[in-house]
């Protein structure tokens, strides 16, 4: 099986590295605007199919890319982030953000239809968010929680592992051997035992997407430093992993196709809509 970073969801490091992490992905806005994947159209429209109305809240926001797809669909949305520096981004392009952990934010009374988030909700108190998300959900609102989960073909990703550990070798955060796809359900299961455990919320669901996307050896450089473990990363730690995997992705050509399977857990609020 290919080997794959655990950074993302739940990395298995102390609290205080954890949190360096979450809070390092402002150091460069623009290029992870830029840079990350979107999330497939279809379920967006799930959401706001499944959703009582177009009051979204987004959770984690960063740069508003989640909160401009729902825009696009129609509905209105306010972010919550924690970082400045993303929140000021996602004002730029239109989102109205709040600069707050979703686990001290005050809803001051306001309700939405759908509180959301994209490739956000492992630094979040997965108890504590989801009872935060309930107070601040109509009766009949949807919760959904969602990641993209990313897998190169087999042969790069061995390749970016091996660059990984050559660069890397002293890293608190481990590769593990396994899907991608995998590591993300297990995380999905475990937001739903969450959600279970924070009460006022029917029974959870599971949702899956896949897609893919192809690469350039540019446009997957400019996502690299974008990923948990490289966002701190010394700049010789970074230029030396950057050197690999382009190599690596001119020996296969100079461009690859990833496949993406966007994994989700559901779960609406109970009471009556």
């Amino acid at each position: 099986m290919p080997t794959v970073p655990s950074a993302e969801p739940g990395p298995p490091v102390a609290l205080s590295q954890a949190r360096d992490m979450a809070e390092s992905f402002g150091i460069d806005a623009e290029r992870y605007d830029r840079a990350r994947p979107r999330y497939p159209a279809a379920l967006i429209d799930r959401i706001v199919a499944a959703s009582p109305g177009r009051d979204v809240l987004d959770i984690g926001c960063g740069t508003g890319i989640v909160a401009r797809q729902f825009q696009a669909a129609g509905c209105r949305v306010l972010g919550v982030d924690p970082d400045a520096r993303m929140a000021g981004l996602a004002r730029q392009t239109g989102v109205e953000v709040e600069v707050a952990k979703i686990e001290d934010w005050d809803p001051a009374g306001r309700v939405f239809d759908a509180a959301v988030a994209g490739q956000a909700w492992h630094w979040v108190d997965p108890v504590a968010g989801a009872a935060k998300a309930g107070r601040a959900l109509r009766p009949g609102g949807l919760l959904a929680l969602f990641w993209n989960a990313f897998q190169p073909p087999p042969d790069l990703a061995q390749a970016f592992a091996e660059v990984m550990r050559r660069a890397m070798p002293d890293s608190p955060l481990r590769l593990r051997s396994g899907s991608a796809v995998d590591a993300y359900l297990s995380g999905c299961a475990k937001a739903a035992d969450a959600i279970a455990g924070a009460g006022g919320f029917g029974d959870p669901e599971q949702w899956r997407f896949d897609w893919e996307w192809t690469y350039t050896r540019d446009a997957w450089l400019d996502q690299v430093p974008t990923i948990g473990l490289l966002t701190n990363a010394p700049p010789d730690v970074l230029a030396q992993v950057l050197a690999g995997v382009g190599a690596a992705i001119d020996a296969a050509g100079g461009s690859f196709t990833a496949q993406y399977a966007t994994v989700a857990v559901t779960a609406t609020r109970s009471g009556p809509a």
